[in-house]
């Protein structure tokens, strides 16, 4: 992950936001068709297949559960099946934002990749995108950019925060190590103002990795 920088950040929000991709499939919870698991196991392997059947079942098993149960088991199941590993060492590019298949069939990813799939399974669960935001921070133990995935109940709540280096589930306000710098999901992006949802600067559509992603998770549908 670079160090946060003037012009990253600027790079970043002027590149910056959404694409509608995949979202008619997540409220169906449609993860990947019959036809692309079919491909994955004679390409990858059985083991490889089971790990995309396993996350389906997963999904298939907790609609039921409260949101804040959601946010708990997703966190949890991310966290304890996938290895952390840069992208210049997984995918041989500077940054890569793999879909959920990418990430399942490597096992692996980075912060990014964390974050992407805990978001789209949990809407995939049912849980609203109003909720949810991708949210890049700067963990300043690291003095690192780094992404989370942020759960806010209500517009005046304090964001929850899902992470791949503190795995506890922890209100933004107790995490002093996370500087907030801008967020965004399938609807928006916001300025962070700190702890709080910030001020809405723009639509997703304009961040190139994020329209990128969600073309290829549309593709992968097929």
């Amino acid at each position: 992950m670079p160090k946060l920088s003037s012009s990253f950040i600027l790079f970043i929000i002027s590149s910056a936001l959404l694409v509608a991709g995949w979202l008619y499939a997540s409220n169906k919870a449609i993860l990947y068709t019959e036809n692309k698991l079919a491909q994955v196991e004679k390409k990858h392997g059985p083991e490889v297949a089971q790990r995309l059947i396993k996350w389906k079942s997963f999904v298939a098993q907790n609609q039921d559960k409260s949101d804040k149960e959601k946010l708990r088991l997703t966190n949890d199941f991310f966290n304890k099946q996938l290895l952390w590993v840069d992208d210049k060492k997984l995918w041989k590019q500077k940054d890569y934002w793999a879909t959920p298949l990418e990430t399942l069939i490597k096992n692996a990813g980075d912060c990014e990749d964390f974050t992407i799939i805990k978001y789209f399974t949990l809407t995939s669960l049912g849980v609203s995108i109003e909720h949810l935001k991708l949210t890049y921070v700067k963990a300043l133990k690291y003095n690192q950019a780094h992404m989370v995935l942020t759960y806010t109940e209500s517009k005046h709540s304090v964001p929850l925060v899902l992470d791949n280096i503190n795995k506890k589930i922890l209100p933004a306000s107790r995490r002093k190590d996370l500087k907030p710098v801008y967020s965004f999901n399938g609807e928006g992006m916001w300025l962070q103002k700190q702890k709080k949802l910030g001020k809405r600067v723009g639509n997703s559509s304009r961040i190139r990795l994020w329209t990128e992603l969600t073309e290829k998770m549309s593709k992968e549908l097929l």
